[in-house]
């Protein structure tokens, strides 16, 4: 009798090294970058505080997501777990959270190339870099995992440049101390809420179940490392550009690190920083529209976006109407918004996500500390998401709601 053919299988292959690595790659990019200057503009010093509330919340939410991966290894993310967890709408709430989040996330990738690349050309430049990506995607041409390594290997390397920099600068027209005058604590949840920005990626870690030698052991190793290794370098970073920039001048940046380069002295260093912001702004936008492609994709299968966006590329074997889709509306977002709104805006719609991905994880039975930790992850979402700049805020709730009001119509059709 012949064996049942069984379902193909991922060798496992990657230890904790390599899976931090690929954590620190999905982090470590754009964001820290961009997210500076807003949350100096909303706790100045005391933003650094406002760093390590952000990783601490971004801890919770990513060993919530692994315990739920282990249980559903298929793509999707909290849009799948919601749904299986706590019902259907919980599942649409999740992926239209992620999907309007994630398409903001592209905006800001893009303004931040604009920023970097051609200082007071920023949109113009933004809606050439989305139309490259959108067209390298529609093409099938996805980023190696060498191509992985070598952008965040280069990028750490620029950011200790920039740390070493700022750090022996002598003469940079700051005297003052980088803690200072408070913002109270509602300047820190601000700045953490917009610094969530930064840590976007991390549960690519929880995703790997498949891939990795001995999965429980590998992920609960590699997520605190990952995550202990970027709020390491993003508060080296942080002090030094504060040393040089101080609160105010830090606050009113739009190329940060590049200014604080200039402003320790070291001007020559300048266009290696902008290069670096430049590839690690491309990198991360190449995989925001591919994953919010693929999610849009998912939903209208399902039925919850329209189904003319479920379609393959014949030659291609890409969702290209979706990758279209996308691209179009990044485009809009890029040419109109400000980066500090798309900042705040993502923020919100992904803190909603991982609110929910938090509540999936507290109904799976188990001990007391990994439900612990999931009742934390979503208390620090819903109270970072409502300490966001307000305007944020109301347009978050704005979009969210056009998307609660288009699942209630299509579960309550008007009858004729």
């Amino acid at each position: 009798m012949t064996e049942p053919l069984s379902a193909p299988q991922l060798k496992r292959r990657l230890g904790v090294f390599d899976s931090v690595v690929i954590g620190l790659g999905s982090m470590i990019g754009a964001g820290i970058f961009a997210a500076l200057a807003p949350a100096a503009a909303a706790a100045g010093g005391a933003l650094l505080f406002g760093l390590a509330v952000a990783a601490v919340i971004a801890y919770c939410n990513a060993n919530s997501s692994a315990r739920l991966a282990a249980l559903y290894p298929q793509s999707g993310g909290t849009y799948v777990y919601g749904r299986e967890r706590l019902g259907p709408f919980f599942g649409y709430l999740a992926g239209w959270g992620f999907v309007v989040g994630k398409t903001a996330s592209c905006a800001a990738m893009a303004l931040t190339v604009g920023a970097y690349a051609w200082p007071g050309y920023e949109h113009v430049i933004a809606v050439v870099a989305v139309a490259v990506i959108t067209a390298v995607n529609y093409l099938g041409v996805q980023k190696s995992a060498w191509a992985t390594r070598g952008i965040v290997f280069f990028v750490l390397a620029v950011l200790a440049l920039v740390v070493l920099l700022c750090l022996t600068a002598t003469d940079t027209g700051f005297d003052g101390p980088v803690l200072t005058r408070g913002y109270g604590i509602t300047g820190v949840l601000q700045a953490a809420g917009l610094l969530f920005f930064a840590f976007a990626g991390y549960a690519r870690i929880a995703t790997l179940g498949e891939e990795v030698r001995d999965p429980r052991r590998t992920i609960s190793r590699a997520i605190p490392l990952a995550l202990a290794v970027t709020l390491l370098v993003y508060l080296l970073v942080a002090v030094a550009v504060l040393t040089v920039l101080g609160p105010d001048r830090l606050a009113a940046a739009t190329d940060p690190l590049a200014e604080a380069v200039a402003a320790a002295g070291f001007a020559g260093a300048e266009p290696v920083v902008r290069m670096a912001a430049v590839i690690a702004a491309l990198g991360s936008l190449l995989s925001l529209i591919l994953g919010v492609s693929r999610t849009t994709f998912a939903m209208a299968r399902d039925g919850n976006l329209p189904r003319f966006l479920d379609a393959v590329h014949p030659r291609y074997s890409v969702p290209h109407r979706a990758e279209l889709a996308v691209g179009t509306v990044v485009a809009v977002l890029a040419a109109t918004a400000d980066l500090r709104g798309v900042i705040g805006f993502s923020s919100f719609a992904v803190l909603v996500y991982y609110l929910i991905a938090n509540a999936s994880a507290w109904t799976l039975s188990g001990q007391l500390w990994p439900r612990l930790v999931a009742a934390t992850g979503a208390a620090g979402c819903l109270i970072l998401a409502a300490f966001l700049p307000l305007p944020s805020v109301v347009w978050g709730t704005v979009v969210l709601g056009v998307g609660v009001a288009v699942y209630w119509l299509r579960a309550h059709p008007p009858r004729g």
